[in-house]
């Protein structure tokens, strides 16, 4: 198993190999998921490697990630991260799940992250669709958009299909909008009126939906 160490060359060899074939990096070599949800300032796109880092330092500016996944011993985490600190780019773990409701905590978190990183920033995931769409979303309603414009971001157009077991994350966005928009402010909802085990207890998913996006696409 790779242990996330790339100081020397057999392991940055290591890294490649696990994250090609083991993490599907061999998908996105041909598919970024780039897309824009802040002019100038905040972009999402799927795990990035070392050379679109690169490109999208020298295009956008960039300096900071946000990975939605997590600090993960796998090969794609650690040429990111390596990549990061060679270019000078903050790097910021600011972990999700897919498939469960959305935890307050890390709600509150990341709108604390939003407030204080150094922008233009990109947001990853793994696919770059249903975490990253969520936190695409997050960022909306915490700048003064509405549920149905954060609800966007969570599209078939990035590989996101709400009929699977991620779909909890559009069902979020949909409680916030049928129960509190337009009464409350967003955060406040999040910090007062929101309840994650209600709403993972209330979420039912379809099966044959979960099975191409968990086994077909191995979605994680």
């Amino acid at each position: 198993m790779f242990t996330g160490d790339i100081s020397l060359p057999a392991d940055r060899r290591r890294a490649w190999i696990d994250s090609l074939f083991v993490d599907h990096a061999v998908f996105r070599a041909v598919w970024d998921n780039w897309a824009v949800v802040a002019p100038g300032k905040l972009y999402r796109c799927n795990h990035p490697t070392p050379a679109r880092l690169r490109a999208a330092r020298r295009r956008f500016g960039l300096k900071t990630i946000i990975n939605l996944r997590g600090h993960r011993a796998c090969g794609s985490d650690a040429l990111s991260r390596a990549e990061a600190a060679q270019l000078g780019l903050h790097h910021v773990d600011a972990p999700f799940e897919s498939r469960g409701a959305p935890h307050k905590d890390r709600i509150l978190r990341l709108a604390t992250i939003f407030e204080t990183v150094t922008y233009p920033a990109v947001m990853h995931c793994k696919s770059g669709a249903d975490r990253t769409g969520l936190a695409a979303g997050l960022y909306v309603l915490l700048h003064g958009g509405t549920a149905e414009q954060a609800l966007r971001h969570l599209s078939w157009r990035h590989g996101h299909f709400n009929r699977s077991r991620t779909g909890i994350l559009d069902a979020f966005f949909l409680l916030y909008q049928a129960t509190a928009e337009g009464r409350i402010g967003f955060l406040d909802w999040v910090r007062t009126e929101y309840d994650e085990n209600a709403l993972r207890a209330s979420f039912r998913a379809n099966g044959l939906a979960n099975f191409l996006n968990d086994t077909v696409l191995g979605r994680e």
